[in-house]
């Protein structure tokens, strides 16, 4: 079983909304802290939100507002539900533990937000 699966990415115009999903193994989701991160072209891979095992939420300040981040525990799916997207949106969104794994990024989703 592939570790962690993301999907759901697009294009999108400004203002649109997306909702992400990231499969993960019922080892990792049960065990870590989960996390979205992106990675727009040209540039370093940054961090957009997290969800703890008891559900709390934390977000960088360039989404807050705008991105939600939720889990679904029997589906060992995490979601990023994206709303109002910018331009600056647009890059490939990748789920991870924010610490304490070692593996490898999954494959990521592709986010465009253009007219």
């Amino acid at each position: 079983q592939v570790p962690l699966v993301e999907s759901g990415g697009g294009l999108v115009q400004p203002g649109g909304s997306l909702r992400l999903s990231c499969a993960a193994s019922r080892s990792i989701f049960s065990a870590y802290t989960m996390a979205w991160y992106r990675q727009a072209p040209g540039k370093q891979r940054n961090w957009v939100a997290s969800i703890t095992k008891y559900g709390f939420t934390t977000y960088a300040d360039s989404v807050k507002g705008r991105f939600s981040i939720s889990t679904d525990n029997a589906k060992n799916t995490v979601y990023l539900q994206m709303n109002s997207l910018k331009p600056e949106d647009t890059a490939v969104y990748y789920c991870r533990p924010p610490s304490g794994y070692t593996g490898s990024w999954g494959q990521g989703t592709q986010v465009t937000v253009s007219s």
